[in-house]
């Protein structure tokens, strides 16, 4: 993709290689809240003759993210992201140990949800053979592209599986090591979350993740094991779809947002899923409009 600075004229942007994968892996984990919303752990983790890149923690979902910088071409994501992900669904006490030690939070083994666990590359080009393998639509692993160009500028974007309908596990009977990583790790959809609901909150929903996609054209639907998650840089949104309701999230603290009407109620002080201090849960579509002009509050302050 071209890209162009406006000064009376479009001037040409030229593109700077990355010369080491270290400079990638640079930029990342010095910017890692900003560009993945995690936390690092560890750089250069070296366990059981392995060496990760980067491992990471998204306190979002309470589960390790592994990230590893590719140059070169010449490597299978599959192979190489399910080894990652047996490695440590292998190893879990030792990522336990390792976070402890980086962290003034201790974990323990059932505060970790293992089924979340990720695995990401970034490079700044796949091949087309890498992009059509992760069409799946429950594979745990994700392609990130990274562009660096002359005016100190960077591009960092998510390659989507383009009509993900197969699962991994279609062939995954030839490898003992796809179908035990499969057995604990889960990536869930949106399926997932309204299938187990009414006809009428099915309506309500789709009504509702119709006008929060219409928010930003950068909005994105991240499907958790416990909510829809909408984000743009972060998650300003978060919906439990129940059988008879939807619960909503809105990702600001406490005292932030304007909600005249009152409609949402103060969860800081109080266990929850979603992401934020505010809290409402409705069973009909009357008060969507007003619902989403509190959502373009929160869409702000985590844009």
């Amino acid at each position: 993709m071209a890209i162009y600075s406006i000064d009376g004229k479009l001037i040409l942007i030229s593109e700077i290689d990355f010369v080491l994968e270290k400079d990638i892996q640079n930029i990342c984990e010095n910017n890692i809240r900003e560009l993945f919303g995690l936390e690092i752990v560890k750089s250069e983790f070296a366990i059981k003759n392995f060496r990760i890149d980067t491992l990471a923690f998204d306190s979002k979902s309470k589960s390790f993210v592994i990230i590893e910088y590719k140059k070169d071409k010449n490597f299978s994501i599959i192979d190489q992201g399910y080894a990652y992900l047996a490695l440590l669904l292998n190893n879990k006490a030792d990522f336990i140990l390792e976070y402890n030690e980086q962290s003034k939070i201790s974990l323990k083994r059932d505060d970790v949800d293992w089924s979340q666990t990720v695995v990401i590359f970034v490079s700044p080009s796949f091949t087309q053979y890498q992009i059509q393998s992760i069409n799946f639509k429950d594979l745990p692993i994700e392609l990130w592209e990274i562009k660096r160009y002359a005016n100190k500028t960077i591009s960092l974007a998510q390659i989507e599986p383009v009509g993900a309908a197969e699962s991994i596990k279609t062939i995954s009977k030839g490898s003992k090591t796809i179908e035990s990583v499969s057995k604990e790790v889960k990536v869930y959809t949106e399926d997932d979350h309204i299938k187990k609901t009414s006809d009428e909150i099915k309506e309500v929903y789709e009504r509702l993740k119709a006008a929060l996609m219409a928010i930003g054209n950068n909005v994105k639907i991240k499907p958790t094991k416990w909510y829809v998650g909408f984000l743009s840089k972060t998650n300003f949104v978060d919906i439990l779809v129940q059988k008879e309701s939807l619960k909503i999230w809105l990702n600001m603290k406490q005292g932030k947002l304007d909600d005249h009407k009152r409609l949402t109620r103060d969860v800081s002080q109080i266990g929850h899923w979603g992401n934020g201090d505010y809290e409402l849960q409705i069973r009909n579509d009357d008060d969507i409009d007003y619902i989403i002009s509190l959502a373009k509050q929160s869409y702000k302050e985590n844009s």
